[in-house]
């Protein structure tokens, strides 16, 4: 089967999704949960050729953690899926109504938005996240991910279309591109009309090859350039815990600190400590010249290290004169990703949150939490940073769009 067919049944399978009660998709999504589970160890031994094969191509050790399959993220992958069934249905929901002056009742209602085409890299739990928060939605769903997971996500998507048969839905609610070439992703984004919106996850080069080529709207981050601002007033045990689980617990990821901004008043105090701590998980750090006063052993920050995601144990460090300064630097070298504050002033929380223009804005938490899963989606299908028509995690709302319905009793326009 080519892309343009698989496609083609894609797009006639999410019609009948579309229309399918909300019960059945709920009672789909807890099968698919289980069976996953139950299927962990066929799940882990195919994983385990793909990791096998990828140390062998010498792929980095970032790469290698987010391939791998273990018994615990496949029980996260299944409770992702049985979170998102839980969450209300927004298909058909109305999202307000008003009465104009001629008696017609106008409203908006809730629809999917078609066909959603992901193109990612090697994270197999993109592929039941994805399915999962599409069949949630209505929508259906083209996968193509990264070929080091090729047989990972065609074990993950078989036995998805094995629970949709056995329910008598259509296998192609849930489609994956049989091939690794290069150019099927062409095709799929060649493919306007029958593919609604695509969602690339993975690196900038990859994101950014997909806007260049695609001929269907795209939903994107580039890059995820996290900062978190330790103010006068913060408190700063909390600070340092906040600061080493943002940057340490998973540094490859989009929501992991890539800057450290420290107020000025706190800077004597509060660099000392976190940097024994983060030397303690060999984090290289590269200050500004203040920060290189306190800490004569820090590397030198270039200008490129303020825009660097560097998806590893390195992070810059400026000290700031202020709330204002913070502010500044986020808005000239930020992602608008998620950015956040560690401070006991409400005021300064309140214009932080106000000011700073990212997608997740955080006070007194570490930006880890930028995650679908984590803000109570279920799941996510991937991070926007570009306004339209989502911003920040996408969840199953973000996956519909709406349409105007109207009442009336024989209205004409005069």
């Amino acid at each position: 089967m080519t892309v343009r067919e698989l496609a083609i049944a894609t797009k006639e399978a999410s019609r009948t999704l579309a229309k399918t009660p909300s019960d059945k998709k709920d009672r789909v999504l807890r099968t698919m949960a289980q069976r996953i589970e139950d299927e962990a160890p066929r799940l882990i031994a195919e994983n385990s050729k793909d990791v096998e094969e990828a140390r062998a191509k010498g792929l980095s050790k970032v790469m290698i953690d987010r391939l791998t399959l273990t018994p615990k993220t496949i029980s996260e992958m299944a409770q992702g899926m049985r979170e998102v069934a839980a969450l209300p249905d927004p298909v058909g929901q109305i999202v307000r109504m008003w009465r104009r002056p001629n008696g017609l009742l106008v409203g908006r209602m809730r629809i999917p938005l078609g066909v959603v085409g992901i193109i990612y890299e090697a994270r197999p739990n993109v592929t039941s996240d994805a399915a999962s928060l599409c069949i949630k939605s209505g929508n259906g769903v083209i996968l193509r991910g990264g070929s080091e997971a090729f047989r990972s996500n065609l074990a993950i998507v078989q036995i998805l279309q094995e629970v949709l048969r056995e329910e008598g839905l259509p296998e192609a609610c849930v489609s994956m591109v049989p091939t690794t070439s290069r150019e099927a992703v062409a095709e799929m984004l060649e493919l306007e009309g029958i593919i609604d919106v695509i969602i690339p996850r993975g690196g900038e080069d990859l994101i950014r090859a997909v806007v260049a080529q695609s001929k269907i709207p795209v939903i994107k981050h580039y890059k995820g350039v996290c900062h978190v601002f330790v103010d006068a007033s913060a408190d700063l045990d909390m600070a340092e815990k906040i600061c080493v689980n943002a940057k340490v617990q998973r540094p490859a990821v989009c929501n992991a600190m890539e800057t450290l901004l420290v107020h000025k008043d706190v800077a004597e105090k509060f660099l000392p400590r976190i940097a024994k701590t983060l030397e303690d998980f060999q984090v290289e750090l590269r200050g500004c010249d203040v920060t290189r006063s306190i800490l004569p052993q820090v590397k030198e920050a270039k200008e490129e290290d303020w825009y660097a995601e560097y998806n590893d144990l390195i992070l810059a460090v400026k000290v700031v004169e202020g709330l204002d300064e913070a502010v500044a630097h986020i808005t000239k070298y930020g992602s608008e990703h998620t950015d956040s504050i560690v401070t006991r002033d409400y005021s300064n929380a309140q214009r932080f949150l106000q000011e700073v223009n990212s997608s997740v804005v955080l006070v007194n938490a570490s930006t880890r939490f930028s995650d679908g899963f984590q803000l109570g989606l279920g799941a996510e299908i991937g991070i926007s940073t570009t306004k339209l028509h989502a911003f920040g995690p996408m969840g199953v709302e973000e996956l519909t769009t709406t349409k105007f319905v109207v009442y009336g009793d024989g209205q004409i326009r005069e």
